[in-house]
């Protein structure tokens, strides 16, 4: 039995995505970050960060959702080419170009005043990590309209659910912040994230957190039964 720590419309999206496409049995415990439990010691003996997900597993705590995401792809043997594939090397290193630079600027472009400095240099910080978010999703652009194998919603890989999740929130996030993103200007991309939000582990989801029909494409803030997003 896995446990899931998570928050609605957090990181953890991801992770009980990937879940619920492996056919995984798991329970979730929610972080409630109204009261900031993920500050709290129980939570941090979990993730010694605070942030969320963290995944309790036969192996341990796992967490950094990249990590969590290439465990289960290799535990279960799905959604991702397994080691000794000849397409193993190119999965691994989009996996990590999305977790370490596309994911990583996303934090910061969603909490620029934690990361600016001064208060006058939030304007330009948030401005330039746009621009680097703005090339790096032309890079994921260009790598979706190849359609790998490993990147396409009629077989859901963890790489497509991460990408379909922060496409998700460029859109929603940070509040009165999303003019700039436009997801028709990323023809596949967009195409991904139609046809992510049809399969029955989005559905599955999107009623768990509430997050609406159209979770990828056309998202809305979240209305989850129980807890915050924010």
């Amino acid at each position: 039995m896995y446990v899931l720590h998570y928050a609605p419309d957090n990181a953890s999206l991801i992770v009980r995505l990937a879940l619920e496409e492996l056919g995984q049995t798991f329970e979730t415990r929610l972080v409630d970050r109204s009261i900031r439990a993920q500050d709290g010691p129980a939570y941090r003996r979990l993730h010694p960060n605070g942030l969320i997900p963290a995944l309790e597993t036969p192996d341990g705590p796992i967490f950094e959702t990249g990590a969590i995401l290439l465990w289960l792809s290799e535990r279960h043997g799905a959604m991702a080419p397994q080691p000794g594939a000849p397409d193993r090397a190119a999965f691994l290193k989009w996996l990590f170009f999305t977790s370490n630079t596309l994911h990583a600027d996303i934090r910061l472009h969603f909490y620029p005043e934690s990361h600016a400095g001064a208060a006058d240099c939030i304007a330009p910080f948030a401005a330039t990590t746009r621009a680097r978010i703005a090339g790096h999703l032309a890079i994921a652009e260009a790598l979706a309209a190849r359609r790998p194998a490993w990147l396409r919603p009629e077989e859901p890989s963890v790489l497509g659910l991460y990408l379909a999740c922060l496409l998700r929130w460029l859109a929603l996030y940070p509040k009165g912040g999303t003019g700039w993103f436009d997801l028709a200007a990323y023809p596949a991309l967009q195409a991904l994230a139609l046809g992510l939000e049809t399969r029955p582990a989005a559905r599955k989801a999107a009623l768990a957190e509430g997050l609406g029909e159209t979770v990828f494409s056309n998202p809305s803030l979240a209305c989850p039964p129980e807890g915050s997003a924010t």
